[in-house]
C-alpha cells in the first residue's frame, strides 16, 4: 500500500511546542510538493504550510513565524515544527502531497494522511 502516516500529535499547554512527522511509505520512490493542512470542529480544512521538493515554502498568515515545515527527501519524511502554540491551533492536522512510485515514471499520486489530533489547552 502507498500511504502517508502522521504522528506526533497530542495535548500541549499554550506556549508549548510540538513536532509532527509524516512518513511516506509503501513502494514510494520520491516525494515532491508536500503540505500540512488542519481542520477544527465546525470549520473548513485549511492550508497550514507547504514545501516544494526544492524546499521553497509558504505558510498561512496565522502560523507564520511560529511554525516551520521541513523535509528529508532521502527518508521520504516531512515535518512540522510548531512553537508558541495557541488554543486556536487546536485541530486535526493532515499531511498531503505528491509522490512518484518508480524512477521510470513521472506520474505523481496525491495522498492524504489519516490525521493527527493537536490540542492546545491548559
Amino acid at each position: 500500500q502507498v500511504q502517508l502516516v502522521e504522528s506526533g500529535g497530542g495535548l500541549v499547554q499554550p506556549g508549548g511546542s510540538l513536532t509532527l512527522s509524516c512518513a511516506a511509505s509503501g513502494s514510494i520512490f520520491s516525494i515532491y510538493d508536500m503540505g500540512w493542512y488542519r481542520q477544527a470542529p465546525g470549520k473548513q480544512r485549511e492550508l497550514v504550510a507547504r514545501a516544494t521538493r526544492g524546499e521553497s515554502t509558504n505558510y498561512a498568515d496565522s502560523v507564520k513565524g511560529r511554525f516551520t515545515i521541513s523535509r528529508d527527501n532521502a527518508k521520504n519524511m516531512v515535518y512540522l515544527q510548531m512553537n508558541s502554540l495557541k488554543p486556536e491551533d487546536t485541530a486535526v492536522y493532515y499531511c498531503n502531497g505528491d509522490v512518484t512510485l518508480s524512477k521510470f515514471s513521472t506520474i505523481r499520486r496525491n495522498l492524504w494522511g489519516q490525521g493527527t489530533q493537536v490540542t492546545v489547552s491548559s
